[in-house]
Formats: structure tokens, sequence, C-alpha cells
């Protein structure tokens, strides 16, 4: 990557819907740019930017991916991104890095779901754009549907600049509307030619709306466009341009990246119409700042990626809004307030990696072995010049499932493996589950976990197996209690005596336990009470209906006796427990279950539906808005209904409803499924089997 000025930069990132082509537009952009020495492809795992392992077993990105090109001076860096849902989390880095998306579609499937999110991901940060409808040469492509879709869906702003010529396997070229020309490939060579005559009027038409959509773009043009007059070529271009970056042009182009059509036009575009980081301007900072892209200013970057590897260890990637940095030095995280210690600057190749000597604005790159850094902190020259950037945010994670090691060997490698997994996964949380005991991971999605695993046996040497996660219910009780118990045991030498009369009562939701004592006359000597509470409190944690936690209860200490000899706090602690069992069989006990809070978000032909399946997982709909034509559902469902909700929610809305949650409140189980779930506990060894 030679040195270069903002001006000279383009970064893009391409997006999609899973299976459009992404990777191997990338990769035919890069070839033809002379970029790479050969053409790879996704199928046989040869690419430049599909390199990780888990990409060559599914034959799909699941990182972004960095690579760059360079077009008439102009340095284009690429960060492909992938295309299902559960890894949008890079989707959410790269465009942190890039000032303009190529949003990618395939001709024969047209606008997807994945298409509406990755839009909607490029309207939240503001990023111009530019469509490119791919494999054109595919069976059942169909250019007009795909057109149409997209002006129905984004608006009169889809400014369709090239026309296809033909389709599926006569595809063979476009026409240029700016240019009025059309160019047939031939041999993979480009040759132009005139219009064909069943694509004149088309064009006119075509050109017509182009010229429309530009003249909204210029208040110059939209006074002489009413007049009537004609524009120049280079007066659409110019207009283009200041649509493209303003965002109310959004230029439309066609071709195949496998058979490598269109591909060397929509570079050419890209270096015409992305805006540099120059015209981009100033970014602001959390405090109101703004941050212009001078190469002689302070520096400031922003970490938009970070990748844990056995072999190199951490892996940062960064974009440079202001400044420069040179290797061997240090810099100041703001985000953390930390100091970072700067090796060498790494210029971006797929996996291959090149040193640099300097980094400037608009410059995206990459440093090694960073100890804390992570995606969204802003690095700054030093604490002298802290400020701070926007941080990314990154949907909630919603599947949970539990891990377990494989074997002894695994476990010890766990913690420290999911501990440098959580570095370089921002949509991945880690939690042990009180009651339970089970480790749990939440993560996005089916597939997310299926790489997660696969990752962590290949990359840190932690094979894990998944489950359902049990439920983490609680126990308590609904009456008061008085419970008089004795422990006395005689083995010879000193016995062990404990005698305890405690009150037991259940307490307000949500208030834990509470414990006290109203003794008198020393008939519980004081230090043997601080025994009662440790029992009682050992008792509650193993539970006494099912083996869960016991909760919401209060006890008072009131009475009991003594022995000079035989007494001890191992005694009183003996008896304190007893007693707790005790009054489970007395005060009529209850098993609790986590009641979640649920927020949906799904379009409104699905709200049926979504209603529907919350009513039978025994939910409760709290309430409905409507907002930018998205229903927002808020329910309250047992959690124990809810471990495959983002697997089943996707397949009902077809990928587009999105929803996330958090504990509320426990309640009480139904008396059925609290017996079924006694008689599991009481047969895998846990707690009497009792219904109550």
């Amino acid at each position: 990557m030679k040195p270069t000025t903002p001006e000279k930069i383009r970064n893009v990132a391409l997006v999609s819907h899973g299976g459009a082509g992404k990777t191997s537009l990338a990769e035919a952009m890069l070839f033809d740019a002379g970029a790479i020495p050969r053409l790879g492809n996704v199928e046989s795992g040869t690419t430049v930017l599909d390199w990780d392992p888990d990409e060559h077993k599914r034959g799909q990105s699941v990182n972004l991916s960095v690579a760059s090109l360079e077009h008439d001076g102009v340095r284009i860096t690429i960060v492909d991104t992938p295309g299902y849902a559960d890894f949008q989390a890079d989707v959410v880095e790269a465009l942190a890095a890039v000032d303009a998306v190529i949003v990618v579609i395939d001709a024969s499937a047209g606008v997807e779901v994945g298409t509406e999110e990755v839009w909607r991901l490029a309207d939240a940060r503001g990023l111009p754009r530019m469509v490119f409808i791919n494999k054109m040469d595919r069976e059942n492509a169909n250019y007009d549907a795909t057109l149409e879709a997209l002006k129905a869906r984004f608006g009169p702003k889809i400014a369709p600049v090239y026309l296809p010529i033909g389709a599926a396997e006569s595809f063979r070229g476009y026409v240029d509307v700016i240019e009025e020309h059309a160019n047939v490939y031939e041999g993979g060579v480009p040759k132009e030619v005139p219009i064909p005559p069943e694509l004149e009027g088309i064009e006119h038409s075509r050109r017509d709306a182009l010229v429309e959509a530009a003249a909204e773009a210029s208040d110059d043009l939209m006074e002489k466009y009413l007049e009537g007059e004609a524009f120049t070529d280079a007066e659409i271009e110019a207009a283009l341009h200041k649509g493209t970056r303003e965002g109310s042009v959004v230029p439309v182009f066609v071709g195949s990246a496998t058979a490598n059509i269109g591909v060397r036009e929509l570079i050419t575009m890209i270096a015409k119409h992305v805006p540099s980081p120059a015209e981009v301007g100033t970014r602001t900072t959390t405090d109101g700042k703004e941050i212009t892209p001078d190469p002689d200013g302070p520096f400031v970057a922003q970490v938009f990626k970070a990748t844990a590897d056995p072999f190199v260890g951490r892996l940062t990637y960064f974009r440079v809004i202001s400044g420069s940095l040179s290797g061997q030095g240090h810099v100041y995280n703001a985000s953390r307030k930390e100091e970072e210690r700067v090796g060498n600057l790494l210029a971006v190749q797929g996996k291959e990696t090149d040193n640099l000597a300097r980094v400037g604005p608009g410059d995206i790159a990459a440093v090694a072995k960073l100890t804390s850094t992570g995606a969204g902190d802003t690095l700054v020259a030093d604490k002298a010049h802290a400020v701070t950037l926007t941080p990314l945010q990154f949907p909630a994670p919603s599947l949970q499932v539990a891990i377990e090691p494989e074997s002894k060997a695994d476990l010890d490698k766990l913690g420290q493996a999911l501990h440098r997994l959580t570095e370089e996964e921002p949509c991945v949380a880690i939690r042990r589950e009180d009651g339970t005991g089970e480790t749990i991971l939440t993560a996005m999605g089916d597939a997310h976990v299926d790489v997660i695993v696969d990752r962590l046996k290949r990359k840190f040497g932690a094979a894990v197996t998944t489950a359902t996660p049990r439920v983490p219910y609680r126990e308590t009780i609904r009456q008061a209690a008085r419970i008089d118990n004795r422990y006395k045991r005689q083995t010879g030498g000193h016995g062990q005596y404990g005698h305890v009369v405690i009150e037991f009562a259940p307490a307000e939701m949500g208030t834990g336990f509470q414990f006290g004592d109203r003794i008198v006359g020393g008939v519980v000597p004081k230090q043997y009470i601080p025994a009662v509470e440790k029992g009682l409190r050992e008792a509650m944690a193993e539970g006494v209906l099912a083996g869960y936690p016991v909760v919401d209860l209060q006890a008072t200490l009131v009475d009991g006796s003594y022995h000079t000899v035989d007494s001890s706090e191992m005694a009183f602690k003996v008896a304190a427990s007893q007693a707790l069992k005790k009054a489970f069989d007395a005060a009529s006990p209850a098993l609790l279950e986590p009641i979640l809070e649920v927020d949906v978000v799904v379009p409104d032909e699905y709200m049926g539906d979504v209603m529907g399946q919350i009513t039978s997982k025994r939910g409760h709909v709290l309430g409905m808005d409507s907002i930018e034509g998205m229903q927002h559902l808020k329910a309250q469902v047992p959690q124990a209904e809810m471990f495959h909700y983002a697997t089943e929610l996707r397949s009902i809305t077809q990928g587009r409803g999105r929803f996330s949650w958090k504990i509320d409140h426990y309640a009480e189980v139904p008396h059925t499924i609290a017996d079924r779930v006694v008689a599991d506990a009481a047969r895998n060894g846990h707690g009497p089997e009792r219904a109550h």
C-alpha cells in the first residue's frame, strides 16, 4: 500500500444478502486492477478475501476481510462483509471503517431480507451507496423486476446508470446511460458497440430518469431541467457525484462477477463518485469536537475490528481519521484510558500483510499485539490529545446454548479460550448461570454458534459440546411455618448437638434472603447464631424441591438449646439446614421461573403470526407500537419457552424479524410444569420427588 493523500483514497464496503456474490465481485475487482495475479473462486476456497478455514468449510464469508487496489492513481480499499444475518457484527464493524457502501444484489433473487437490513445499517451511519446488480448471467436473472423492487423499497433516488444487454445465458454487456453507448464483452474484453435497437427506447427513458435524479442534486441543473435544456455528460457526471455523496442518488450498475462483466466499470465509478476521506470531511467526537482529515493534525483513529490468533496474537484493524502514525511507538486508547505500544504497522491484503512506515487520514491498516484495545475504541497520539469517537452499536445476541468441555484437557483451556473469543466477537456473551452451574454462551443464531464451536477447537484448542440450557428455576415458600428441629448425634466421645426453632415466612419478591434472631437469655449462644445463618444459606443454595436456589425467604431464629460439651458450629449448621427442608414440607413450597421482557420488531404482515406464537409460549403481550413501518411488540414470556426463539422468529418472518430480551422477574410455575420439573430432578438425584 503506497502512501497517498486523503483525496486519492476511496474506502468502500461490499454488503448484501447472503449469496449475492460480494466476495466474487471483490476478487474480480482485485484481479482486474492487477492487485492479484489470478482470479480465485469461492467454491474452491481460492479467493483472497475468504481465507479463513471456517469460510472454506461453509463456502460463505463469516468475517469481514480487507484488501486494496489502485486505479488511475486512486487507492480503493474494499472491506468485504458476511451476508448471513448471524454475522452482522462484522457488517457493523465494516461500516465504521468506510465512506460508502456497494450493495450487491442477486439478479435472480432481487431485494431480499438481507438487502433491507444492510440498507438500514447504512442509513444509520448516513453512508452513501451504490448498487451492483450481480449474476446477470444466472438463470432466472430479471433486471427489470429487481430494479422495480429497489425503487419500491428504497424510493425514487434509485438511478440506473447501466442497462443489461441480454440476461441469463444471453447476457453479454451493458448500455451506458450517461455516455449513450453499449459495451459488449467478447473473450472477456469489452468492445464498444451501438446501442441495440430493442434497448434504444428503454435507454432514453432511463436517461431521462437519471437526468431528473441529477437535477434533484443540483439547483443549477434543476433550473436548466425545468427550462427543458439538455444536460451534457459532464454535467450529469458532476451531479451524479454530488448526489451520490449526499445520498440523494443511488447509482445502479449491472454485471457478473464470475464472468467479469461490468467489474472494471464499477471500479471506475467508485473512483469517480465515492467520496474521498477529504470530501467526507469532519467527524464529531462524543463531546462535540470536530476532527478533520488533516495529515498534520493530532493523530486520531478508530478501531473497527480485533481478532485473536493463536500464532500472531491479537490483530487490531483501524481507520485513521486525522494525523499520522509511524510504527514502533505508542498510542493512547482514549476509550479505555490505557497506553498501548505499537509495533509494525501493517497493510492488509486478505490474510497477507506488509509492513508500512506510516499511515495517515483515510488509511485502513492493522497492528499486532495491542493488549486491551477492542472494536470501537478510539486511539489518539497521547493522553493530552484524548478524544473519543462514537462507539460501535452492535445487535444484542439472543440465542442461548449451554457449553461443556469435552474432556479435562479442554476444561483447562476453556477459560482462556472464551476470553480470547470474546475479544474478537462483540456479539457473544459468556456467563455462568447461578442455580444450574452451566456456562451459557449467547450468540446471534445457530450458524454463529457452529462457527464459534469450530473456532474454539481450531484456534484455541478447547473442544466443547452444546445443549439447550437448563431453566434457572428458583424455589420459595408461600406460607409461614415455625420449625422446631433438634440435631443430635452420638458417635463415641464428643457428640453433635444443635437445637433451633426458626420462624420461616415468604419475603417480598426480589428481596432475597433476610435473617434475624430473637434469642433471649442465651438459649442459643451468640457464637452459634452465625452458624445457623450459614447453614440456612448453604441449604438455600442447594435447594429443596428440585435442587434450585431458594429465594425471597425470611428466617428468624427464635429459640433453641445447646449442650455445653456436644454443641458446635457444625451441629447448628446442620440443624438449621434440616429446619429449612422441613419448612418446605409445611409452608406450601413453590417453584419459580424467570420471566423475560421481550421486544420483538417485525414488519406489519407478520404481526398476527408473531402474536400467536407469543401466546402459544405462555406469553403475555404488553403493548404494540408502529415505528417506521415496523411493528414493535413488547411482551413477557417465560424463559423456558424462549431458548429457540431466535431461530423460530427468523423462520416465521422470513428473516425480517428481530428481538431482544432481558430477565424481568420470577413468577410461579404452573403446577403441571412444576410437578414435571420436580420429578425430573428427583430422577437425576436433586431434591425429593414430591408434588405440591
